[in-house]
Formats: structure tokens, sequence, C-alpha cells
């Protein structure tokens, strides 16, 4: 059965060094740091990497945190992968939950998050299947 949470959560991005020390380059390194409120209250740690481009509005980015907390009443931690691409303004965004990523109670979850910026406030939107839930 597929579960589906939402709710509001609190982020702060900050620059990190990047490898690429060229002069002029576009790659760009943040870390992640989220608290996630509701259903999903958790917070969370990881790493970004950017690109952007010459072009205003077009850029792309990845990322991996590791997620500790309670969904839906069930407590573990896991991972999301992102894969986020804007393309003249008009954003892609893909964030999975890692396979097998899941510990303790959220052992064997599964699912895709959704986000959604409103306001200057962040909100999720989180499809999921777990045994037993």
């Amino acid at each position: 059965m597929t579960n589906r949470v939402r709710g509001p959560f609190d982020v702060k991005l900050a620059p990190l060094p990047t490898y690429d020390t060229t002069e002029g380059s576009l790659l760009g390194r943040r870390s992640i740091d989220k608290q996630f409120h509701g259903d999903l209250e958790a917070t969370s740690v990881g790493e970004m990497l950017a690109a952007g481009t010459a072009v205003k509005g077009s850029a792309g980015y990845v990322a991996i945190e590791r997620v500790t907390g309670t969904l839906g009443g069930k407590s573990g931690t896991f991972v999301l992968q992102h894969s986020g691409t804007m393309n003249r303004g008009e954003p892609g965004l893909v964030i999975t939950v890692v396979p097998d990523s899941g510990t303790g109670e959220l052992t064997d979850l599964a699912g895709t998050m959704s986000i959604e910026i409103t306001g200057g406030k962040h909100f999720y939107d989180f499809e999921y299947t777990l045994p037993g839930a």
C-alpha cells in the first residue's frame, strides 16, 4: 500500500570548498541541513553539487542527504538522492529513496519525494511504501 505525507521543512544551505578551482568555474558545492515537520518528523544532513551555465535560469544539481527521525510514527534513517535541472526557468526534480538505505523501523522503505516552494516556504510531498505500515 502506498502512503502519502506532506508537510513543511526548514533548510539551510552553506557553501563548501569546490574541487574545481579553475577561474570562471560554474561548479558549486553546499552542505544541506534540514528539519522536516509533520508525519515526517526528522532532520537530515547532506551535500549538494551544482553547475550553473551562462544562460540565465539554466542549471543542474545532484545531492545526497541522510534523514534521521520518524515517518508515520516509525523511527529510523534513510537516504534521499536528488537530481534536479532548471531549463531556462523550467524546473525538473526527482528525489528518490536510495534502495535498501532504510534502517530500524524504516527498513525496506521505498518512495519518491517532491518539493514545493510557496511564498519562500518549503514543503515536501512524500509517497512511500513500507511493509507493515
